[in-house]
């Protein structure tokens, strides 16, 4: 409402909104406006400390916030990321980000404009049941109907989204009930603060009695509420002891790659010294990790019920301990204070183990690229990505494989430096990469993206380019939706169907945006046109030709997936 018909002593519900962000210490939000929540856009330039992102598509927008969410847990503040939606398809196209965070464990806060009070339940214009809609998608999600509440249902929104595991709350805002005019005595209530939730000492001291007694054991660690306080702490306590670290699908930035016992990641294509390493541990120690079906390689790496094996789970959450796994030491505690408490822990009992060199030293002949006679060797270009950008570059992928090249290859030393969904949603990248670059401007921000896998949200380069951001963008094309490619060969190979792309020219549609671009087909030509690129400021797109042979890191080829199933 604005301040021609305020009456006096009174304020808006939108504005009301906006000063309770504030309060929370929201300082962006990226949105695709809507005619549903008109008021808050309204308020919006009256608080200059909130930027304001405007997104090309609602899916983009909320991939952001997950990114943004996800980098403020990575900084210590646990702040959620805010996105801002419409009604209807626009709160149905966020979805997909509502369901990244939910699985990466990430805080954010959706806000969708709803209809009016009055429409509510007579299938109005747009209408949907968003509380049963994101319901199974998310911690929390609510109707605020009484704008008197608003500050109450912030303040929990924001309690529920940094709280325990982290995750996505959604809130509907009744268009009617935006416009409505509350009283000033009405105000933003204080920032909700992470519950602090210390380490057991018991349970600590039966943990390093576990770790004295063990011959073989391994960490599986990032994810829930992971910042960099547990990242350093946690690594402190690792290398003391000689303590194997395998990270999480999609989580290799919780520990230094530099680290001695840093002993890669689990996931798709993982190195297979190292499953073979957690198969044959007799103590498994999971830290922040749910322990998802990704990461443990359908929950056979290491199994449910893991014989002979000992499993000691330490999570935020009491309801994630014991849900899929059975545990034998669970540690219900915010895994920086566990961290904390591992790094200053004295125990003599403990004899430094052999095993976290020898995993390291695994890990680096694994990520290793070698001599290859490819004319487009991917992993020789990320071995010159490691070499011409900085140690502290933020990789930005969606899902495909694509991202096997530089999961392998590239060594996430920056923190936080990895941004991927490890629900494997495509399309999340180049959004991620928008975000990171809002985030971080003094950081070189990478994009990598399949060509399927930019189709899905490479409009979000418009919004990159309106809001200034300066980031590389390397588009991977084979022509082909490889991972399902994959998949098709393997299962019913030789018989290709729905997989194959017919492809625009990336390099040209990133001129359109904007961008300084280039078409390479040789790993000389990337080489060439990345030196190009860091040179250059705002956004750089390298669309790189592959050969759909090549289909995989792993060393899988087309012809050897049919040949190895007989066709």
């Amino acid at each position: 409402m604005s301040d021609s018909t305020r009456t006096p002593g009174t304020r808006s519900a939108a504005a009301l909104l906006v000063d309770c962000l504030a309060a929370e210490g929201a300082d962006r939000i990226f949105t695709v406006p809507g005619e549903s929540f008109l008021a808050v856009l309204d308020a919006l330039p009256d608080v200059p400390e909130i930027d304001v992102v405007t997104c090309r598509q609602e899916g983009g927008a909320a991939f952001m916030a997950c990114a943004d969410g996800a980098m403020k847990v990575a900084g210590g503040s646990g702040r959620p990321g805010i996105a801002f939606v419409t009604r209807g398809p626009g709160g149905t196209n966020a979805s997909i980000g509502v369901h990244v965070a939910h699985q990466d464990s990430q805080p954010m806060i959706l806000f969708v404009g709803d209809v009016a009070r009055t429409a509510q339940g007579r299938e109005g214009f747009q209408e949907v049941d968003f509380a049963a809609f994101f319901g199974p998608i998310c911690k929390w999600a609510a109707r605020i109907d009484d704008p008197r509440r608003i500050p109450e249902y912030v303040s929990r929104a924001h309690q529920v989204a940094i709280s325990g595991r982290p995750g996505p709350v959604v809130l509907a805002l009744p268009e009617d009930m935006l416009v409505e005019q509350v009283p000033d005595s009405i105000i933003p209530r204080p920032a909700a603060l992470r519950p602090a939730q210390a380490v057991c000492p018991d349970a600590m001291a039966a943990l390093f009695d576990l770790i004295a007694d063990a011959a073989s054991p391994i960490a599986i660690i990032g994810g829930a509420g992971w910042n960099a306080k547990a990242r350093s702490y946690f690594q402190q306590f690792a290398e003391r002891i000689g303590l194997p670290v395998a990270t999480a699908f999609r989580r290799q930035d919780a520990i230094a790659p530099t680290s001695p016992v840093y002993a890669g990641n689990l996931g798709y294509g993982p190195n297979p010294k190292l499953v073979e390493r957690v198969r044959q541990a007799d103590l498994v120690i999971a830290v922040g990790a749910r322990l998802g079906e990704a990461t443990t390689d359908g929950y056979t790496v290491p199994t449910l019920e893991h014989p002979g094996q000992t499993l000691v789970h330490i999570h935020p959450d009491p309801e994630e301990l014991g849900r899929v796994y059975r545990t034998d030491l669970a540690l219900a505690c915010a895994v920086d204070e566990f961290a904390e408490c591992a790094a200053l822990w004295e125990d003599e009992a403990i004899i430094p183990f052999d095993a976290g060199a020898e995993a390291h030293a695994e890990w680096l002949a694994w990520s290793t690229a070698q001599p290859s006679d490819a004319a487009m060797d991917l992993a020789a270009c990320v071995t010159a990505m490691r070499a011409m950008l900085p140690a502290d570059t933020i990789i930005c992928n969606g899902a495909g494989n694509f991202a096997g090249w530089w999961h392998r290859y590239w060594r996430y030393e920056a923190y936080p430096g990895q941004l991927a969904p490890t629900c494997g949603a495509m399309g999340y990248g180049v959004p991620a990469a928008v975000a990171a670059a809002l985030r971080f401007p003094e950081r070189t921000v990478v994009a990598v993206a399949g060509d399927g896998d930019f189709l899905m949200n490479g409009q979000e380069l418009a919004t990159a380019a309106q809001s200034g951001a300066s980031l590389i963008v390397v588009v991977v094309d084979n022509g082909s939706y490889g991972t399902i490619r994959m998949h098709q060969e393997r299962e019913y190979p030789g018989r290709v169907s729905a997989t194959a792309l017919a492809n625009p020219d990336f390099a040209a549609l990133g001129a359109a945006y904007g961008a300084w671009s280039a078409r390479v087909e040789t790993t000389g030509e990337f080489e060439a046109a990345l030196e190009e690129a860091k040179g250059r400021g705002g956004i750089r797109l390298i669309h790189v030709l592959t050969d759909l042979e090549r289909i995989a890191a792993s060393g899988a080829t087309i012809s050897g997936l049919r040949a190895k199933a007989g066709a």
